[in-house]
């Protein structure tokens, strides 16, 4: 049974995660580079930096070090950007112990290389089981207990079971799935769509534009997925049409946020420097246009 979880990555999304997992009265450590962070944690109950009006359980503990946070775990859930997935994978190949299974939740492509996440995960740590958690999930819906669907990717039917089970809630449901590539290119392409929807938002071009770059990007996404070997009903899912959707419509998603602001005539270093957030399809974008 999966009881004590550690989250390395205490933004928004990972402080959700963990909100969620404490509901189910898992023992979460959670892992963040800020000092301040830690701080406002463990003596005040709440993210403040990252998701401010949301009080966490006792039950989660914060703490900068990523082998403290690995420390006697269950499983480890690696909510960092896409970008520094690289790093930590190869920190952690230093002390994880093996078979301690690992659930990715970045999304995105390696700007370098255009290697996905697990692509890199298992080049560094081929000795612990991988699962991919992806979907169309905003971090404020999930710490208020609004109802989310998500899927859960992992080779091994018996392990993604028993993921599925710890992560699920009346309020979370997962769906499993087989096909880690075409999860992982839904997750990390749509965010690429998602700024071009929010420049025509941007541009007052209309909801018309929006619907048709929507449909004909799914369709370049589906293509690419399956010249990666994935299956073409997965980009029909909560990890392909659905997290699409939900990115590609409204300001609360950060790529759409940025796109709209480059739209509206703003400069990209000026856009991102205001916000202590990652729009991961700026360097998604970069991956695929090579």
């Amino acid at each position: 049974m999966i009881r004590k979880i550690g989250i390395l990555g205490a933004g928004a999304w990972g402080t959700a995660l963990a909100i969620s997992l404490s509901r189910q009265k898992k023992e979460i450590l959670l892992q963040a580079r800020e000092a301040q962070v830690v701080e406002t944690i463990n003596n005040n109950h709440e993210n403040t930096m990252f998701l401010s009006g949301h009080k966490l359980d006792p039950l989660i503990k914060a703490t900068t070090s990523p082998k403290e946070a690995c420390n006697n775990v269950d499983i480890i859930m690696l909510v960092v950007p896409a970008q520094h997935i690289r790093k930590i994978a190869d920190s952690l190949s230093t002390f994880l112990k093996p078979a301690i299974p690992i659930v990715c939740c970045a999304k995105g492509i390696e700007r370098n290389t255009g290697l996905l996440m697990s692509e890199i995960i298992l080049e560094a740590l081929p000795n612990n089981p991988l699962a991919i958690l992806s979907g169309p999930t905003f971090a404020e819906d999930v710490a208020s207990n609004l109802p989310t669907a998500v899927t859960l990717a992992c080779k091994n039917k018996i392990l993604c079971q028993k993921i599925a089970c710890a992560l699920a809630s009346p309020h979370f449901r997962v769906y499993r799935s087989n096909d880690l590539v075409g999860v992982q290119i839904g997750g990390a392409i749509k965010n690429v769509l998602a700024i071009s929807c929010g420049i025509l938002k941007g541009r007052g071009m209309g909801d018309n534009a929006r619907a048709a770059l929507i449909t004909r990007g799914l369709a370049e996404i589906s293509r690419l997925a399956i010249a990666k070997g994935a299956q073409s009903k997965t980009l029909m899912g909560l990890s392909g049409l659905g997290d699409l959707t939900l990115t590609c419509s409204t300001l609360q998603s950060r790529n759409f946020s940025l796109g709209m602001a480059l739209g509206q005539g703003q400069q990209l270093k000026k856009i991102i420097s205001k916000t202590n957030t990652v729009a991961e399809g700026v360097y998604t974008a970069n991956s695929i246009s090579k």
